[in-house]
Protein backbone atom coordinates (compact mmCIF):
# COMPACT_ATOMS: atom_id res chain seq x y z
CA UNK A 1 0.00 0.00 0.00
CA UNK A 2 1.08 3.43 -0.78
CA UNK A 3 2.15 5.21 1.97
CA UNK A 4 0.11 8.58 1.88
CA UNK A 5 -2.68 6.28 0.72
CA UNK A 6 -2.69 4.05 3.87
CA UNK A 7 -2.17 7.29 5.77
CA UNK A 8 -5.66 8.87 4.36
CA UNK A 9 -7.10 5.42 4.53
CA UNK A 10 -6.66 3.74 7.56
CA UNK A 11 -9.94 4.02 10.36
CA UNK A 12 -10.10 3.46 14.34
CA UNK A 13 -11.54 0.10 14.26
CA UNK A 14 -14.30 -1.13 16.88
CA UNK A 15 -15.85 -3.78 15.01
CA UNK A 16 -14.30 -7.14 14.75
CA UNK A 17 -15.40 -10.48 13.25
CA UNK A 18 -14.93 -12.94 16.70
CA UNK A 19 -14.93 -15.93 14.44
CA UNK A 20 -11.47 -14.58 12.53
CA UNK A 21 -8.02 -14.97 14.49
CA UNK A 22 -5.20 -13.22 13.52
CA UNK A 23 -1.97 -15.50 12.85
CA UNK A 24 1.01 -15.15 15.33
CA UNK A 25 2.99 -14.16 11.87
CA UNK A 26 1.10 -11.26 10.69
CA UNK A 27 1.17 -10.06 15.09
CA UNK A 28 5.20 -10.51 14.55
CA UNK A 29 4.92 -8.70 11.05
CA UNK A 30 2.83 -6.02 12.64
CA UNK A 31 5.24 -5.85 15.71
CA UNK A 32 8.53 -5.45 13.81
CA UNK A 33 6.94 -2.66 11.63
CA UNK A 34 6.32 -0.73 14.65
CA UNK A 35 9.79 -1.09 15.92
CA UNK A 36 11.02 0.62 13.04
CA UNK A 37 9.42 4.18 14.85
CA UNK A 38 11.75 6.82 15.03
CA UNK A 39 12.85 7.28 18.98
CA UNK A 40 14.54 10.37 21.02
CA UNK A 41 17.94 9.37 20.28
CA UNK A 42 17.36 5.98 19.05
CA UNK A 43 16.64 4.61 22.58
CA UNK A 44 13.87 2.48 21.33
CA UNK A 45 12.82 2.01 24.59
CA UNK A 46 9.02 0.27 23.49
CA UNK A 47 7.98 -3.52 24.45
CA UNK A 48 4.99 -4.56 23.57
CA UNK A 49 2.33 -7.26 25.57
CA UNK A 50 0.17 -9.27 23.24
CA UNK A 51 -3.14 -10.15 25.32
CA UNK A 52 -5.19 -13.12 23.38
CA UNK A 53 -6.68 -14.51 26.46
CA UNK A 54 -10.64 -13.65 26.32
CA UNK A 55 -11.37 -13.22 30.28
CA UNK A 56 -8.39 -10.40 29.95
CA UNK A 57 -9.63 -8.74 26.56
CA UNK A 58 -12.73 -8.53 27.89
CA UNK A 59 -11.54 -7.32 31.76
CA UNK A 60 -9.65 -4.53 29.52
CA UNK A 61 -12.94 -2.17 30.48
CA UNK A 62 -12.31 -2.34 34.13
CA UNK A 63 -8.41 -0.95 33.57
CA UNK A 64 -9.70 1.37 31.02
CA UNK A 65 -13.31 2.11 30.45
CA UNK A 66 -13.17 3.02 26.96
CA UNK A 67 -12.13 -0.58 25.78
CA UNK A 68 -15.18 -2.55 26.06
CA UNK A 69 -15.18 -3.42 22.12
CA UNK A 70 -11.69 -4.73 22.99
CA UNK A 71 -13.57 -8.02 23.78
CA UNK A 72 -14.59 -8.69 20.41
CA UNK A 73 -10.59 -8.70 19.32
CA UNK A 74 -8.69 -11.26 18.24
CA UNK A 75 -5.81 -9.79 20.30
CA UNK A 76 -4.52 -6.42 21.99
CA UNK A 77 -1.15 -5.13 21.36
CA UNK A 78 -0.46 -3.12 25.23
CA UNK A 79 2.48 -0.76 24.37
CA UNK A 80 4.70 0.13 26.69
CA UNK A 81 8.03 2.19 27.30
CA UNK A 82 10.64 1.81 29.56
CA UNK A 83 11.29 4.88 31.55
CA UNK A 84 14.64 4.05 32.34
CA UNK A 85 15.71 3.51 28.58
CA UNK A 86 14.03 6.26 27.14
CA UNK A 87 15.56 9.59 26.83
CA UNK A 88 14.83 11.13 29.84
CA UNK A 89 16.05 14.00 32.52
CA UNK A 90 15.69 14.11 36.31
CA UNK A 91 17.92 16.63 37.36
CA UNK A 92 17.78 20.18 39.08
CA UNK A 93 14.48 21.37 37.94
CA UNK A 94 13.66 19.37 34.71
CA UNK A 95 12.32 16.13 34.98
CA UNK A 96 10.70 14.98 31.46
CA UNK A 97 10.86 11.76 29.85
CA UNK A 98 10.40 11.13 25.92
CA UNK A 99 8.82 7.33 27.03
CA UNK A 100 5.10 8.30 25.73
CA UNK A 101 6.09 9.95 23.04
CA UNK A 102 7.80 6.94 21.62
CA UNK A 103 5.88 4.38 22.97
CA UNK A 104 3.06 6.75 20.81
CA UNK A 105 5.00 6.57 17.74
CA UNK A 106 5.32 2.87 17.75
CA UNK A 107 1.17 2.57 18.50
CA UNK A 108 0.81 4.18 15.01
CA UNK A 109 3.51 1.98 13.54
CA UNK A 110 1.44 -1.06 14.53
CA UNK A 111 -2.05 1.18 13.29
CA UNK A 112 -0.47 1.51 9.99
CA UNK A 113 0.99 -1.66 9.83
CA UNK A 114 -2.87 -3.46 10.79
CA UNK A 115 -4.05 -2.01 7.97
CA UNK A 116 -1.72 -2.66 5.35
CA UNK A 117 -2.19 -6.23 6.05
CA UNK A 118 -6.33 -5.80 6.18
CA UNK A 119 -6.82 -5.72 9.93
CA UNK A 120 -8.69 -3.53 12.03
CA UNK A 121 -7.57 -1.35 15.11
CA UNK A 122 -7.98 1.66 17.22
CA UNK A 123 -5.57 3.33 19.15
CA UNK A 124 -6.88 3.72 22.94
CA UNK A 125 -5.00 5.97 25.50
CA UNK A 126 -2.84 4.76 28.77
CA UNK A 127 -0.36 7.04 29.42
CA UNK A 128 -0.74 9.45 30.79
CA UNK A 129 -3.40 8.65 32.97
CA UNK A 130 -1.75 7.81 36.30
CA UNK A 131 -4.75 5.16 37.61
CA UNK A 132 -4.77 3.37 34.72
CA UNK A 133 -1.42 2.90 34.23
CA UNK A 134 -1.50 1.82 37.37
CA UNK A 135 -4.18 -0.73 36.82
CA UNK A 136 -2.38 -2.38 33.85
CA UNK A 137 1.03 -2.68 35.37
CA UNK A 138 -0.55 -4.66 38.31
CA UNK A 139 -2.68 -6.55 36.05
CA UNK A 140 -0.07 -7.75 33.40
CA UNK A 141 3.04 -7.45 35.87
CA UNK A 142 5.00 -4.52 34.28
CA UNK A 143 7.74 -3.67 36.40
CA UNK A 144 7.39 -0.25 37.87
CA UNK A 145 10.04 0.95 34.97
CA UNK A 146 7.84 0.00 32.06
CA UNK A 147 5.09 2.64 31.21
CA UNK A 148 1.84 1.09 29.40
CA UNK A 149 1.16 3.64 26.83
CA UNK A 150 -1.69 2.60 24.23
CA UNK A 151 -4.10 -0.14 24.92
CA UNK A 152 -4.76 -1.30 20.72
CA UNK A 153 -7.68 -3.79 20.06
CA UNK A 154 -6.69 -5.79 16.78
CA UNK A 155 -9.09 -7.87 14.39
CA UNK A 156 -11.13 -8.77 11.32
CA UNK A 157 -13.21 -5.90 10.66
CA UNK A 158 -16.83 -6.41 10.30
CA UNK A 159 -17.16 -3.95 7.72
CA UNK A 160 -15.17 -1.59 6.00
CA UNK A 161 -14.28 1.28 7.37
CA UNK A 162 -16.41 4.42 5.35
CA UNK A 163 -14.22 6.83 3.32
CA UNK A 164 -14.04 10.19 5.05
CA UNK A 165 -13.54 13.88 3.38
CA UNK A 166 -10.56 15.69 2.80
CA UNK A 167 -8.87 16.91 6.62
CA UNK A 168 -6.45 18.96 5.14
CA UNK A 169 -7.53 22.52 6.26
CA UNK A 170 -5.09 25.19 5.44
CA UNK A 171 -6.08 27.23 7.90
CA UNK A 172 -4.26 25.21 10.53
CA UNK A 173 -0.76 25.54 8.42
CA UNK A 174 0.86 28.53 9.65
CA UNK A 175 4.18 29.42 7.78
CA UNK A 176 6.95 31.24 9.81
CA UNK A 177 4.67 32.32 12.59
CA UNK A 178 1.15 32.03 13.75
CA UNK A 179 -1.26 34.52 12.40
CA UNK A 180 -4.77 34.61 11.66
Amino acid sequence: MDIIEGLKTRRSVRRFDTTQKIPHADIEKIIAAASYAPSAHNTQPWHFVVIEDKVQLAALHTLQPWTAFAKDASCVILVCADTEVSFHREKENEQWSYADIDGTLAAYGILLAAHDLGYGACFCGAAPMPLVIEKLQERFDLPRNIRPVAIIPLGVPMASAAAVNDRYNAEKVHWGKWSD
